[in-house]
């Protein structure tokens, strides 16, 4: 779990610096923020989120009959509530592409496979980065022309354009992007405590990224059909250009060749493939070496990078600080600002053990307690514990939703709770 919070913290880092540092140098190339964290960021955001989702419908096995029903219907009332704080945010005056409302969109998208193990979501993941991106592009210019604004509350009054924009031709279209949820889930299935499988998680999902990469640029060599309607005499300055991202996908009623590329926020298969496997590695790399680390570096690391436990709150609050009425920054110290406030909150709530407050609030409004157990709750009065002696623990009535999870022993004072691994 520290891995993970470690990779949601570099996940919000990741956008913060796209969404503050210029793009290009005084001299027009392109910074390393933006060569780094363009795309990858919130691909390794959404990503994450299917890997939570995973976990929370039974980790390396998957939750069945009620329990999944009760899972299934607390994920689906936490999608519809990060949703509207997307909307909410998005009639702030921020500038930026608020990725709350799509991320609601792909966890309702992501509950209908939730039944599944990794190899089928791994299966499934292919298929989709190859098949969805098609579709996405040829029924786009049959759906209403989108405003290139955040989606807010007033869009709802329009509910058809609005779920148009969400599903199809925002910044983050959701069908496309459903690859990443099922990515992540396929990860959330898997032994994660496993350190030869995140050592080749790290290490296939640089390969996987640099390779889709060289041969998207060897497809895309000499593509003139690119160039119509494009300000640009080569293809060269073309690629070039678009390597600060795109708008959520490629041009409509463009050449078919446009699903080639690779840029951020195209929305094509190798773009996908290319900052899914990039997500995968950033996985790898952060939950390795939270095993590798010994206890006390653990602790260190998880209230370092404790900002991870809270993204929507902290996320929201960055949307926020971006809004030149409530927050006015300027260039070069926006970026530290950001980093100190975002880092610093979430490690004193880290240290203290604290949740995030919307997290809190939308655990609480989704009836995480309800659901999230195995057995019926049974009504109380307002007021009252409804476990007053705990949580039941597993037992002949009450079944194990982790039967393959061995107990986890209490430490002595002193004693590392993380002992080593045996040898393989």
């Amino acid at each position: 779990m520290v891995g993970l919070d470690v990779a949601r913290c570099l996940a919000l880092l990741g956008m913060v610096a796209t969404h503050v540092l210029d793009e290009r140098t005084a001299g027009g190339d392109l910074v390393t923020a933006q060569w780094l964290a363009g795309g990858r960021a919130s691909a390794l955001f959404a990503t994450l989120a299917g890997v939570s989702i995973a976990l929370m419908t039974g980790g390396r096995t998957p939750v069945r009959g009620r329990a999944r029903g009760r899972r299934t219907a607390s994920l689906a009332i936490r999608a519809v509530l990060v949703a509207l704080v997307g909307l909410a945010l998005g009639e702030l005056d921020s500038g930026l592409a608020v990725i709350l409302a799509y991320y609601g969109v792909l966890f309702l998208l992501a509950l209908p496979f939730v039944g599944l193990g990794a190899r089928a979501l791994a299966l499934l993941t292919v298929a989709w980065v190859v098949v969805a991106p098609v579709v996405s592009w040829a029924v786009q210019p049959e759906l209403p022309a989108r405003d290139f604004a955040s989606p807010s509350l007033g869009d709802l009054a329009d509910p058809g354009g609005l779920a148009a924009e969400l599903l199809f031709t925002g910044y983050y279209p959701a069908l496309p992007w459903l690859a990443y949820l099922l990515g992540g889930m396929a990860l959330g299935r898997a032994d994660l405590r496993n350190r030869r499988l995140l050592a080749a998680l790290a290490a296939g999902g640089v390969a996987v990224a640099a390779a889709v990469t060289a041969l998207s640029r060897r497809l895309t060599a000499g593509a003139e059909e690119l160039l119509v309607g494009q300000p640009f005499e080569d293809v060269d300055s073309l690629l070039d250009e678009i390597a600060t991202g795109m708008f959520g996908n490629v041009p409509v009623g463009g050449s078919w060749q446009w699903l080639l590329v690779v840029a951020p926020h195209s929305s094509t298969p190798f773009d996908l493939a290319q900052t899914l496997a990039s997500a995968v590695a950033v996985i790898g790399v952060c939950c390795l070496l939270a095993r590798l680390l010994p206890f006390p570096g653990r602790v260190f690391l998880a209230v370092l990078f404790g900002a991870g436990t809270m993204t929507l709150t902290l996320y929201s609050l960055h949307v926020v600080m971006r809004t030149p009425d409530v927050w006015p920054d300027e260039q070069p110290a926006a970026f530290l600002e950001h980093v100190v406030v975002l880092l610093g909150i979430g490690a004193v709530f880290a240290a203290a053990g604290l949740r995030g407050p919307l997290e809190w609030v939308v655990a609480t409004a989704s009836g995480y307690r309800y659901f999230m157990t195995t057995t019926p709750v049974p009504p109380t009065e307002p007021g009252t514990d409804p476990y007053p002696g705990g949580i039941p623990e597993p037992g002949p009535d009450i079944p194990d939703p982790f039967p393959d999870t061995p107990p986890v022993p209490t430490p002595q004072p002193g004693e590392d709770p993380m002992p080593p691994e045996p040898p393989d």
